[in-house]
């Protein structure tokens, strides 16, 4: 049974409601027809009740009509929702009339049915850029206790017979979001990829928090953050399998790391990869998925107090279909 095999059927056994805050997008409207045809989670799509349902006849997805359609502009609707963004953010200068013109924007709209216990996850960015997701997030979901950045990780399930991480699965993260983070949001990244291996990939997190420096073979301030993140990763979680700084092949590679540090619980075990930068993280799991054939998925954000997570405008109804399913389990592991 693969990996989405298993999830799939956990989602199908712990039914989530998931918002798909841009319900007028075709891609969107394909997956959300195979995932209610499937009987994989309730779909509550945003937007305008009497397009989505004249879409779903003209691109023959029956489905839909199983689908709870929510429209931004029913004051009547919406008018809770309002009250609530108030109350969240009205420390912030936010007015009643400005929180009425927010909930029209369906991004803020799905985050807050969440806040307010009427769906569990949300899944987005066919339409929107990363940056308004997360503000929606942000602003309304808030990140869990202990953790103030969300970050951005990557399944990384390589081709058969790789020797590599566990049944050769590895989770490669902040590959998305946090373009330089310090060494608390390094430590704080390390916790949430633990998370997420356990929840998602469903393997046991042996976390190694990358370097060009294993275990003080080089001296820089960059090597000093990865360090001092380990310190705090450690103090975060002490039951947590982890260790820094360490290069990658100490990291994974069983002999490279009996040699390099010997005194390792991680080194040449890893399977999750703690990438010190956002720009080291993306480059690294696009040239394991090109070179080696890798299948890559995700982002899959993490460290939110309720799952939602973004998609590339690029995306292929395939990959809709896929991100709620982990955002199904997602929500499923946090409850």
């Amino acid at each position: 049974m693969t990996l989405f095999d298993k999830l799939t059927r956990t989602a199908k056994e712990n039914k989530q409601r998931i918002v798909l805050a841009e319900g007028a997008e075709p891609r969107t409207l394909h997956a959300a027809n195979r995932l209610l045809e499937e009987g994989i989670c309730h779909i509550i799509l945003i937007g305008n009740p009497k397009q989505i349902k004249q879409m779903a006849i003209d691109l023959h997805l029956p489905h839909i009509e199983q689908a709870t359609i929510v429209d931004p502009t029913d004051t009547e609707f919406t008018e809770k929702y309002a009250q609530l963004f108030f109350e969240l953010r009205k420390s912030k200068g936010i007015t009643i009339e400005d929180a009425r013109k927010t909930v029209l924007n369906p991004l803020y709209l799905g985050c807050l049915l969440i806040k307010n216990g009427d769906a569990d996850g949300q899944v987005s960015g066919a339409l929107s850029t990363t940056g308004d997701v997360l503000r929606a997030a942000f602003q309304v979901i808030k990140p869990k206790k202990g953790i103030s950045v969300v970050s951005g990780a990557f399944l990384m399930l390589l081709p058969e017979g790789s020797p590599y991480g566990t049944d050769g699965m590895l989770v490669f993260a902040d590959c998305a979001v946090v373009p330089n983070p310090t060494a608390p949001e390094l430590a704080q990244i390390a916790v949430s990829s633990a998370e997420t291996a356990r929840n998602i990939a469903g393997i046991d997190p042996k976390v190694a928090i990358l370097s060009f420096s294993t275990k003080g073979s080089a001296k820089h301030e960059m090597v000093d953050k990865v360090i001092e993140a380990t310190k705090i990763a450690h103090e975060m979680e002490p039951e947590l399998a982890l260790d820094g700084e360490l290069q990658a092949d100490a990291a994974i590679v069983p002999s490279v790391g009996k040699s390099k540090a010997p005194g390792s619980e991680i080194a040449g075990k890893a399977n999750v990869l703690v990438f010190p930068s956002l720009e080291v993280g993306n480059i690294t799991y696009k040239l394991v998925q090109r070179i080696s054939g890798a299948q890559a998925i995700g982002p899959v954000l993490q460290g939110l107090a309720k799952p939602v997570n973004d998609l590339s405008r690029g995306c292929t109804p395939e990959d809709i279909y896929k991100t709620v399913i982990i955002t199904c389990n997602q929500s499923i592991n946090a409850q």
